[in-house]
């Protein structure tokens, strides 16, 4: 499994369950991402990606944007993604993956 760093949650904003993550990588619709904390650890998939309250496909570093999230996840958590078939399956496979039919 091979996990890039490519931000880290700046806000979150309980009320929608949106995750402001600066960005230093690229991010896309479709993306697996693990949001990691202290008190955070779970992936998703990247369904919905907004900058600057427009949808848009993808981003990359130096931009700031808001992603829908699962879970609470807390500023500073670290936002990773996660590439490779194989990497995928042990991931959907781990109880921390969440979908939307969790």
């Amino acid at each position: 499994m091979m996990e890039i760093r490519i931000g880290e949650v700046t806000h979150y904003f309980t009320h929608l369950s949106v995750a402001a993550i600066q960005l230093t990588g690229e991010i896309k619709i479709g993306d697996l991402v693990c949001i990691r904390g202290h008190t955070t650890e779970f992936a998703q998939r990247v369904k919905s990606l907004e900058m600057e309250h427009h949808p848009v496909q993808s981003a990359s570093g130096g931009m700031e944007v808001a992603l829908k999230v699962l879970q609470p996840v807390r500023a500073g958590d670290a936002v990773t993604v996660v590439s490779g078939s194989e990497a995928e399956l042990d991931i959907m496979e781990d109880p921390t993956f969440v979908t939307d039919d969790s």
